[in-house]
């Protein structure tokens, strides 16, 4: 097995610091929002609904929170309130 014999070099720790201070401060952490739209697409002429979940649940890879107010199709609604996803309020 061939061995490569040039050595990397390595950057000042000076320069290390001021590029992760940029690079954080150039990124802030921004909250997730919800979709306009959870969960299958609308059929054609429905309108969506709004339903309140009871449990914890994960949809395309969101996560929504007990109490969450997320808006579905009318039978994906069907289907959680079948479920016992929903809040009975």
């Amino acid at each position: 097995m061939a061995t490569n014999p040039t050595t990397k070099k390595t950057a000042a720790p000076e320069a290390e610091e001021s590029t992760e201070a940029v690079t954080t401060e150039a990124r802030p952490e921004r909250p997730r929002r919800a979709p306009s739209l959870v969960g299958p697409p609308l059929g054609e002429g429905q309108e969506p609904v709004t339903v309140t979940l009871s449990h914890h649940l994960r949809i395309d890879g969101v996560d929504f929170t007990p109490g969450a107010q997320i808006n579905v199709s009318p039978d994906y609604a069907r289907r959680l309130r079948g479920q016992g996803f929903t809040a009975r309020t």
